[in-house]
């Protein structure tokens, strides 16, 4: 069964890992994507070791673990932008695409022949989508930008880490490159939504994403809770800052996450914990009470929390139908029950590794099974394949273009 996406040609210039993430999502779906790479060099995260992947003889090879995970299911063409062989070989290309992504710095694709309105010249039903670290206008679109300086500066590591007084206070990054990885996934959403609009008005159209943008935007609530109340949310740790309690807690062999949505809930804590006045008195009884009373709640369940272990918590509070989990660090994860049931870990075969380790999209269709046929591929893999089924090129003028440097 062909994926939901099957049929759509998608022209992947970018590198790192925004655009990256959202192409690697459209394979997933069914598109056809080719990855365009320098020559000799490929994508920056191909040299974002270690860890490597090995082959059969234990040998490191030369992709990085961080290239793995944002790379699967696409073909690597190896051609030198800055050659103008190059730049016709992407024009040619681009006459095919239903999409292209690239994240060069702004007008960066200009000076090759390579914008959006050169190839939209060509291909009037392109879907072109540009990232950048602060967009195509504004007093800082011609700055550079990775995801760290991005979640500092649109405000995610003002709301993230250890409250100010406490040990360990300030502010930290999120563990993972989220600005870069939310971003990917509102270039999906926004492509997808473009290749739905073009079957109305059979043209394409240019999208313009920054990684600033998106960021700002993910606050979600802490948006709102300053745009409402005027006051910029504080650090809070692992607390909600809208409901009490809902944070990590100590408990007498480790920690785990308690999280209280409701008053309902927090009357079904206190019953598991053994204090069931607790969820009567006026100070507790509402979330709103409670958010009030903050501090003296948080101290007397972190007291409660302190008299069992992990494991009684666990299962006291899921026969009581109370949100919490434990807090796993990576090999518990791929270790419980309800991943492995999901079959979110995936090995795909690889030409010199044997196989390689993945994680699968997280989205399950009814009927357009996803499939995943294609490990990340080695820098220029598909060159010549891509460039003898896509433009016809013969094998002569193939080595033609090796030889001047055009392809690799």
């Amino acid at each position: 069964m062909p994926g939901p996406a099957d049929g759509i040609l998608v022209l992947d210039l970018s590198r790192v890992l925004a655009g990256p993430w959202a192409t690697q999502a459209l394979a997933d779906y069914g598109a056809e994507v080719i990855k365009i790479e320098k020559p000799g060099a490929g994508d920056d995260t191909r040299h974002w070791g270690p860890p490597w992947l090995t082959d059969r003889e234990g040998h490191e090879t030369a992709e990085s673990a961080y290239y793995l995970a944002a790379n699967r299911g696409k073909k690597s063409v190896a051609i030198d932008l800055a050659h103008p062989d190059g730049q016709q070989l992407v024009r040619e290309l681009a006459r095919q695409a239903d999409v292209l992504v690239e994240n060069f710095r702004v007008g960066g694709l200009a000076r090759y022949g390579l914008a959006y309105p050169d190839l939209a010249a060509l291909n009037p039903r392109l879907v072109y989508l540009s990232i950048s670290a602060f967009g195509q206008d504004g007093p800082d679109a011609a700055g550079p930008g990775y995801d760290a300086m991005i979640q500092a500066m649109g405000g995610l590591m003002s709301i993230t880490g250890v409250p100010d007084g406490e040990p360990g206070a300030g502010p930290q990054k999120v563990g993972v490159a989220v600005a870069d990885l939310m971003c990917g996934m509102y270039a999906v959403s926004s492509i997808l939504a473009a290749l739905l609009e073009r079957q109305h008005s059979g043209l394409g159209q240019y999208i313009d994403l920054a990684l600033l943008d998106s960021q700002v935007a993910w606050l979600a609530n802490q948006n709102m809770n300053y745009l409402v109340s005027g006051e910029p949310p504080a650090r809070a740790g692992t607390a909600h800052p809208n409901i009490v309690p809902y944070q990590a807690f100590a408990t007498r062999d480790g920690h785990l996450m308690l999280s209280v949505g409701n008053d309902g809930q927090f009357v079904r804590f206190c019953a598991t914990a053994g204090c069931p006045e607790l969820a009567t008195e006026e100070r507790f009884a509402t979330n709103r009470a409670r958010v009030e009373n903050r501090r003296e709640l948080v101290a007397r369940v972190q007291a409660l929390l302190g008299e069992r272990t992990t494991a009684q918590w666990l299962v006291g509070l899921r026969e009581a139908n109370v949100p919490c989990g434990p807090i796993n660090d990576l090999a518990q994860v791929f270790a419980e029950r309800q991943v492995v049931h999901r079959g979110l870990r995936i090995d795909l075969p690889h030409p010199r590794a044997g196989s390689v380790p993945g994680v699968r999209n997280p989205a399950l269709f009814s009927r357009t099974r996803l499939e995943y046929r294609r490990a990340p591929p080695e820098l220029g893999a598909d060159t010549e394949a891509v460039l003898r089924e896509r433009l016809g090129l013969a094998p002569g003028r193939l080595a033609e273009l090796r030889a001047c440097g055009a392809i690799g």
